[in-house]
């Protein structure tokens, strides 16, 4: 996966509470088993109607709003566990996604894809709302090491949480098997220990 350090970027706001994940990319589209495509049918049903028209109205389709973060109402990615909402979330181009509230399950999903999944509080969230419908250019800078998020040029910052384990994957571009890999050495080390402890013995 790409390192995640710190980011900046444009941000599409998205101001729809309980954004489930058959809405984030729906049913029909799951058939495949790689990671492939997913982006291209991300919100399908709300970025084109049923006989395929672009929709105009629906915020990805407005060009007045571009960027790799987006930032959604509270309890973004409830519904069914599928793992192809964050396949298609980062297909798309999307690293960040800013929210109230996260589904468990839609949060790891995200964290193992290489997208990060930011809880800010209410205020915030309505504040970036407020920011970005006002000013559709503004940028919104997240350090993952400090585990911040801010708008750009203002006093607004909040601090967020995010598991340690998962951060140090982030910052180092690990999976999980990356992340076993670069413990190999430690890993020898220890079972050399451990097999020379047993021989004394």
């Amino acid at each position: 996966m790409e390192k995640f350090t710190t980011f900046q970027s444009r941000a599409i706001p998205l101001d729809i509470e309980n954004i489930d994940t058959d809405q984030i990319i729906p049913a029909r589209f799951l058939k495949a088993t790689d990671k492939q495509g997913f982006g291209d049918n991300v919100f399908r049903d709300w970025r084109y109607s049923k006989n395929g028209d672009l929709n105009e109205d629906f915020v990805l389709n407005d060009t007045t709003y571009i960027g790799s973060i987006l930032v959604a109402g509270d309890n973004f990615g409830c519904g069914s566990s599928r793992e192809h909402a964050a396949w298609a979330l980062a297909g798309y181009g999307f690293r960040v996604i800013v929210s109230s509230f996260f589904a468990d399950i839609f949060k790891g999903n995200a964290l193992n894809n290489g997208l990060l999944p930011i809880q800010v509080s209410p205020a915030f969230l309505k504040a970036l709302f407020t920011q970005l419908k006002a000013n559709p250019e503004t940028i919104i800078s997240v350090d993952l090491e400090a585990q911040t998020i801010a708008i750009k040029d203002s006093n607004l910052i909040e601090s967020f949480d995010i598991d340690p384990y998962k951060k140090t994957c982030l910052l180092n571009g690990y999976d999980d098997i990356d992340y076993l890999l670069s413990k190999k050495d430690e890993i020898l080390a220890f079972e050399a220990k451990s097999q020379h402890i047993a021989i004394e013995h």
